[in-house]
This record gives structure tokens, C-alpha cells and sequence, in this order.
């Protein structure tokens, strides 16, 4: 099991356990994700954090003063 935070603007947008999917992008020296339909992005990984998973299931919704984030839980 594994945890990851993505920034999002539209909390409504999710629900705790709901199957997300992620697409992967690829930087000169890391990785980054993104959901499904633009709703939401991670933070950049090194190579040996790269995500394995495609899907995922929201655990958590929280928010700062900065952002909103939605933490999403991969099986790997």
C-alpha cells in the first residue's frame, strides 16, 4: 500500500472510496501524476518512486491555507 497527496481545486469533484485513475508524465529527472481528467496533480517523484499503479482510491480530503488535497491509497 501506498499513499500519495495531489493538489486539487474541487474537492466536491471527490468522495472518499472512489476509484481514481492516474496518468503519468515524465520530467528530464523525475515523474509526476496526474488525474483522471485534469482534476489534480502530485508532486515530482525520482525515478525510484515511481508509481507502479494506475488506480487508485481516495482515503482522504483535506485542506490548507494554500491548497486542497486529496490523498489517494495504490495498491503496489
Amino acid at each position: 500500500m501506498r499513499l500519495m497527496e495531489f493538489t486539487i481545486e474541487d474537492k466536491d469533484a471527490f468522495q472518499i472510496g472512489q476509484e481514481m485513475s492516474i496518468t503519468e508524465g515524465v520530467l528530464p529527472s523525475s515523474y509526476y501524476y496526474i488525474l483522471e481528467h485534469m482534476l489534480g496533480m502530485s508532486a515530482n517523484y525520482r525515478s525510484y518512486e515511481r508509481l507502479k499503479a494506475r488506480k487508485g482510491i481516495v482515503r482522504e480530503i483535506k485542506s490548507t491555507d494554500k491548497f486542497d488535497i486529496v490523498v489517494l491509497e495504490f495498491e503496489e
